[in-house]
């Protein structure tokens, strides 16, 4: 893997952050990387990935910034108001999102200007650690293909696996050893050029994040060497909360995307 000499200013939080989670992830994690050189060099773009674990927004960052990019999360803003954490996330210039709020508009207001500043901006388009029993992908939600359309940036795909073994989905228990070795791919750009120049209606929102998920989910099928599911998972189809942590009651007041779960999912 030939890493790519980072051509942002970086900042004292992000070297903060470099300094302490890189050698922990060196340390406890062995890396199986491709397909980084479909990551924009230089300018704006969007990376969308699915979602396994708590702990893959750090295996990702480490990706991306061993590529030469800073990453700027579109996160879920209770992370910010953590203690020390908190501060420092908000110091790398993560985008908080209010989810299921009239503020979560303003995130992507956020991610926009970001992109057009030439930020590379990383979505989870499925909103949560997938509930797809199989851990494919699930459905997404628009906001990526909204970012995308908007600014004429380039989106490119990037496939996680491993992750999971490292911490499941929702558990409470990490398992260093043996190490773990953390899959990730990423591949070209997503073709949105039939979606260019016309009304963003959600009928082409929904179509252009349905062709984004699919991309994404062919890379997760070839990195797993697997068949993908004819269809996507649809958490409300299905009866599983399409948010929040599915393993705590639904009248729980702290049904969080919480990894202190009253069951794990190991």
């Amino acid at each position: 893997m030939a890493r790519r000499r980072l051509h942002e200013r970086r900042g004292w939080a992000f070297g903060v952050a470099v300094a302490i989670l890189k050698p922990t992830l060196l340390a406890t994690t062995r890396r199986d990387w491709s397909g980084g050189e479909h990551l924009p060099a230089t300018g704006g773009g969007v990376v969308v990935a699915n979602h396994l674990s708590h702990v893959d927004p750090l295996t990702l960052a480490h990706f991306v910034y061993d590529h030469g990019r800073l990453p700027r999360y579109l996160a879920k803003a209770e992370v910010f108001d953590l203690p020390v954490v908190g501060g420092l996330i908000r110091a790398t210039g993560q985008i908080p999102v209010a989810r299921l709020t009239a503020g979560a508009a303003g995130a992507f207001d956020a991610a926009v200007e970001e992109v057009r500043r030439g930020g590379l901006v990383i979505v989870y388009p499925e909103g949560t650690i997938t509930r797809d029993p199989h851990l494919w992908p699930m459905v997404g939600k628009t906001g990526a293909a909204r970012i995308a359309l908007a600014t004429g940036c380039p989106v490119i795909p990037v496939a996680q696996w491993g992750v999971q073994e490292l911490l499941a989905p929702y558990g409470r228990r990490v398992h260093l050893l043996p190490r773990k070795t953390m899959r990730l791919r990423a591949g070209p750009p997503v073709d949105l050029s039939a979606y260019e120049g016309v009304d963003l209606t959600p009928e082409v929102l929904a179509a252009a994040t349905r062709d984004l998920m699919w991309a994404l989910t062919r890379q997760l099928a070839d990195l797993r060497g697997e068949e993908p599911p004819r269809e996507l998972f649809d958490p409300r189809r299905a009866g599983v909360r399409p948010i929040g942590n599915p393993h705590l009651r639904p009248h729980d007041p702290e049904a969080g995307d919480d990894p202190d779960t009253q069951r794990s999912a190991e």
